[in-house]
């Protein structure tokens, strides 16, 4: 708990704040209308009677586990979900999560400016996509369609994130120009990853329950070429963030402890993707596309970042083949040791040893496994990473002063964080502090002002408007964001 408020701080700063992960909470039974509304409309009462019929709902953290048991739960080891999210003890900042009008009205009390603000409920829908391909590409696009119109009255201050399915390349290229083109959406939340069946197990055994599957991030041994979907993504100027959790996936994860699940499960879901957007060549061939990793913090992509600097130099196809090649080893010089250092035993093997380290090496089919990449020298790792990838950190996350840190990050890097306020969820107890909350790693001496500054206006600008530069055009922070475009502060 911070003694000072939030606006309190940004009435002291020179800049404006850019909330980069608020978020809102759906009020379902008006939700629920419109999507079965939307889906009539869409494919008729067989597509609307799926949804009404089916077990798909979007998720209500005050009721997730109504049903659940202890034995149910084990025999298909199902992971404890997430309860109690929603704030219950503040009623005013419960009505402002589910109310635009409120939020709006509130944000000068919370120190925001501008903020991009994202569901909570719907998120499972993504998943639903890959399980019922034509229902799950509708309920996105109904949700899309009812966030649009609930939100358009606030559009100076607030933009709503549009859901985008990623269960092929075809189906999110269709929404995502939906939401851009005829929605008027400026930011989207994508998945990390799409379910996919192994092809042995399908094929002998069929259809499992509960599922046997894979995860796909979309860029490395993908099903799909995917290129086509970031292809779109900069040519509608949209940088496709992140939101997704290993929670319900993780090998490791606990049926009873919904703690558990949830710590670093963002975290774990959002460097899958990095990494394989990155050693699959997408921030290679698409220079300019901009992801944004929303909750995860930035802890695991410092690491990220500092072990893919380190693999490169250990292991590029000029380190690997003088000092790493089978066929390198001088086998008569080895065995001169085997003579002059091994026992008795150890020198009664000496012929079969030969042998074993005479036998050919087994090559894989790529020796250079950041060829996707374009890495040809240690400095273009940080080229295809640090501009590209953007990492959304909490008020109270205090490893986010890692990013900046120079003197450790390989290179010099500094990593981009970008504030997420994360309103409206459990984590935050009163929607006024997380501002000030933020600014307290400033008054440790944790980070600078100017670090602070990159945190939460220069870096969300970075991320949403190198290849939009429009994007906060007639809002809040028009003006602001303008004068920074003019310097070239978003394409630094």
């Amino acid at each position: 708990m911070t003694s000072r408020r939030s606006s309190e701080v940004r009435a002291a700063l020179d800049h404006p704040v850019i909330d980069g992960d608020g978020h809102f909470i759906e009020l379902a039974p008006m939700l629920h209308d419109d999507i079965v509304a939307t889906l009539e409309q869409i494919g008729g009462t067989g597509l609307r009677d799926r949804y009404v019929n089916g077990g798909m709902r979007p998720t209500d953290t005050s009721t997730s586990v109504q049903a659940r048991t202890p034995a149910s739960a084990r025999d298909v080891w199902s992971a404890q979900p997430s309860w109690w999210g929603w704030p219950t003890a503040n009623t005013k900042d419960r009505a402002a999560a589910h109310l635009p009008g409120l939020m709006h009205e509130r944000l000068d009390e919370m120190g925001i400016d501008f903020m991009l603000i994202y569901p909570s409920m719907v998120m499972s829908f993504l998943d639903w996509n890959e399980i019922d391909g034509e229902l799950g590409a509708a309920l996105c696009r109904a949700v899309n369609i009812h966030n649009a119109r609930l939100f358009a009255p606030y559009r100076d201050r607030i933009t709503p994130a549009a859901i985008i399915p990623m269960s092929s390349p075809t189906e999110a290229i269709d929404e995502l120009d939906f939401a851009v083109r005829d929605l008027g959406f400026k930011v989207g939340v994508v998945s990390a990853y799409a379910r996919r069946p192994i092809p042995r197990i399908e094929r002998e055994h069929g259809p499992l329950t509960p599922p046997v599957y894979r995860l796909d991030h979309f860029a490395l041994d993908s099903e799909y070429d995917y290129d086509p979907f970031w292809q779109k993504c900069v040519e509608l100027g949209f940088s496709p963030t992140c939101h997704s959790s290993l929670q319900y996936h993780d090998l490791s994860r606990s049926i009873s402890n919904y703690q558990f699940n949830h710590i670093d499960a963002m975290a774990k879901s959002h460097e899958s993707l990095a990494k394989a957007l990155f050693l699959g060549g997408v921030t290679n061939r698409f220079p300019s596309l901009r992801f944004g990793f929303l909750e995860g913090g930035v802890a695991w992509a410092v690491m990220l970042y500092a072990s893919l600097v380190g693999h490169w130099e250990k292991r590029n196809p000029a380190a690997l083949m003088p000092r790493l090649d089978p066929a390198s080893l001088d086998v008569d010089a080895l065995m001169t040791y085997v003579h002059r250092y091994g026992d008795r035993e150890t020198r009664d093997h000496a012929d079969a040893l030969r042998r074993w380290f005479s036998a050919p090496g087994a090559r894989p089919d790529n020796l250079d496994e950041y060829a996707a990449a374009g890495i040809t020298r240690v400095e273009d790792v940080h080229d295809r990473f640090v501009p590209n990838f953007y990492f959304g950190c909490e008020a109270d996350d205090p490893l986010l002063a890692w990013a900046f840190d120079q003197r450790v990050n390989p290179l010099g890097a500094r990593l981009r964080p970008i504030f997420g306020s994360d309103v409206s969820h459990w984590d935050v107890w009163d929607i006024e502090e997380p501002v000030a909350e933020a600014w307290e790693l400033v008054d440790k001496g944790l980070i600078t002002e100017d670090d602070f500054r990159e945190f939460v206006f220069t870096n969300p600008l970075r991320l949403h408007a190198v290849n939009n530069p429009g994007i906060f055009d007639g809002t809040r922070v028009e003006v602001a964001a303008r004068e920074a475009i003019g310097r070239g502060d978003h394409r630094s």
